[in-house]
């Protein structure tokens, strides 16, 4: 996969990439390709969670000194997950130097910082498309 033939990278959400993608080298290095190539990457709900190992050009983690935000520590532990998951999105953004904001559990709420674009949970997943799609349209 060559990162110059898309505009964009874009990470829906759910569990699964907690499991699949966080160590995956391949998913790494297409989100580190991107930014170098000044592409926007979006991610929402779990997908965040990719984000762990992603460093920036300078190699600190990507989401280091960044406006982000995944799904909750209190959405996780609504479903009744906190104790399956490998980590919670919340802590570990904030573990990884992001600076972590929210919206109300359930709702929508997108955050945009540069050529990141991260969403708090499914709800949010028009909202955080949209913004991708501005930041190709002015990329």
């Amino acid at each position: 996969m060559v990162v110059s033939d898309f505009d964009a990278v874009f990470y829906p959400g759910g569990h699964g990439p907690l499991w699949d993608l966080v160590e995956n080298s391949e998913s790494i290095a297409l989100i580190e390709s991107a930014i170098r190539a000044d592409k926007p990457v979006a991610a929402v709900c779990h997908a965040p969670g990719v984000l762990q190992h992603v460093k920036d050009n300078n190699g600190f983690p990507l989401v280091r000194n960044k406006r982000v935000t995944g799904f909750t520590n209190t959405e996780e532990e609504a479903v009744g997950l906190t104790n399956v998951v490998p980590f919670l999105v919340e802590d570990m953004l904030k573990e990884h130097g992001g600076s972590y904001s929210c919206g109300d559990d359930w709702l929508s709420y997108v955050v945009t910082d540069g050529l990141l674009v991260t969403g708090q949970n499914p709800a949010s997943s028009e909202a955080a498309a949209q913004a991708l799609l501005t930041l190709i349209a002015s990329n």
